[in-house]
C-alpha cells in the first residue's frame, strides 16, 4: 500500500510517494500556475499523482489516499475560504481532487501538515503532542495534541505568527493587525529588531560594516558582537514567551523549530529555551526544544502521514 504527499506552495506545488513505514519512494515538483485565479493548480496536483501512479504500475486500489497542504485556513471538510498566494477564493480542494483521481484525499493548513511531518520521522519523531514554529519571511506554526493537527473551527488552528505580542506597535502586519508574533520574530521580524538597535544608538556593531538580515544578526552573535546578542536576546524574549503561552494551552513534549531561520542553529535555540523557561508555567517547562529535520520536505511527509491516518481510522 502506498500515499502520496502534497504540498502546494505558492511557488512549486511539491509532491512525494511513500509508503506505509514513511519511507519517500519518489519526490518531485511541479509549477504552480496561479493564472485564471489558480484554476489550474488542482488539476495539475491530480494529473501529476495520476501520472506517476501510472508509471510505477498503480492501481486505485493501491493507493491509501492523497495528503494535501494549502498555505491558508482550511476547514475540517477541506474547503477554503481564501488562499491569497493561490489566487483563490473558495475552494473545495477536498472534493475537486477527489474528483480528479478518484482517491481518498485529506486536506489541512500547510504549517500544521509540516508539523505533522515533524512528529512523524523528524525533529519530533515518537512524540504526539507537538508545537512547530516555522520562522522565514513570516511566522508560521502547526499544532499537533495526542498526535492529531488542531484545525479549530475556522480552519485556523496554528496561525501563531498572529498572536497579539505588542502593544502600540508603529507598523501593521501583513494580516492586518499590530504587535504580532511575525513582526519581531521572523526573519523580517528580526532584522527589524536589529535596525532599530543600529538606529537608536552609536554602539560599535558588525552589523554596521553587513547588510542587515536575521542571518546576519546569528552571525554576528557567533563572533560575540554585542548589539547582535542583545537582538537576539529581545527576539527570544517574544518567541520564548509566545511559546509559553501556547505551552499552557497544548502542554507539549516537544517544540521544534524549523524554517529559514532555524539555520542558524542551536544558538537560535538557547535564546528562545531560556526565555521559554521564564514564562512557562511550571508542568510546561519539561518541554524539550529541537530543531526540524525535514527542511523543505516536511509538507509532503505531514500530508502522507494525514492520508494514511484518514485510511487507517477507517
Amino acid at each position: 500500500m502506498f500515499c502520496f504527499g502534497v504540498d502546494i506552495g505558492g511557488t512549486t506545488i511539491k509532491l512525494g510517494l511513500f509508503d506505509l513505514q514513511g519511507d519517500v519512494l519518489d519526490k518531485w515538483e511541479i509549477p504552480t500556475r496561479k493564472e485564471d485565479e489558480g484554476k489550474n493548480i488542482l488539476p495539475d496536483a491530480a494529473r501529476a499523482v495520476l501520472s506517476k501512479m501510472n508509471e510505477r504500475s498503480l492501481s486505485k486500489e493501491d493507493v491509501a489516499g492523497i495528503g494535501v497542504g494549502v498555505p491558508g485556513p482550511v476547514k475540517e471538510d477541506g474547503t477554503v475560504e481564501t488562499a491569497v498566494n493561490l489566487g483563490w477564493d473558495y475552494m473545495d480542494v477536498q472534493g475537486t481532487m477527489q474528483k480528479e483521481t478518484g482517491l481518498p484525499v485529506k486536506v489541512s493548513n500547510d504549517a500544521n501538515v509540516a508539523a505533522l511531518g515533524e512528529a512523524w520521522v523528524g525533529g519530533a519523531k515518537g512524540c504526539k503532542d507537538v508545537i512547530l514554529a516555522t520562522l522565514g519571511t513570516g511566522v508560521g506554526g502547526g499544532l499537533i495534541t495526542n498526535g492529531k493537527i488542531i484545525t479549530g473551527a475556522h480552519g485556523a488552528g496554528g496561525e501563531i505568527g498572529h498572536m497579539h505580542l505588542i502593544d502600540d506597535f508603529p507598523h501593521a502586519c501583513n494580516c492586518g493587525n499590530y504587535g504580532c508574533l511575525e513582526q519581531v520574530a521572523s526573519a523580517t521580524g528580526i532584522t527589524y529588531l536589529a535596525e532599530k538597535a543600529l538606529a537608536d544608538s552609536q554602539e560599535a556593531s558588525v552589523l554596521r560594516d553587513r547588510k542587515v538580515s536575521a542571518k546576519a544578526v546569528f552571525d554576528a552573535v557567533k563572533e560575540n558582537d554585542a548589539l547582535a546578542i542583545a537582538t537576539a536576546e529581545q527576539f527570544g524574549k517574544y518567541l520564548g514567551k509566545a511559546l509559553a503561552m501556547i505551552a499552557a494551552v497544548t502542554d507539549p513534549e516537544v517544540i521544534v523549530i524549523g524554517g529559514g531561520v532555524s539555520k542558524a542553529g542551536t544558538v537560535l535555540l538557547d535564546f528562545v529555551e531560556k526565555n521559554f523557561q521564564v514564562y512557562a508555567f511550571s508542568s510546561c517547562r519539561k518541554a524539550t526544544f529541537a530543531l526540524a529535520e525535514l527542511g523543505n520536505d516536511a509538507g509532503i511527509f505531514g500530508a502522507a502521514k494525514m492520508a494514511l491516518d484518514t485510511y487507517a481510522s477507517k
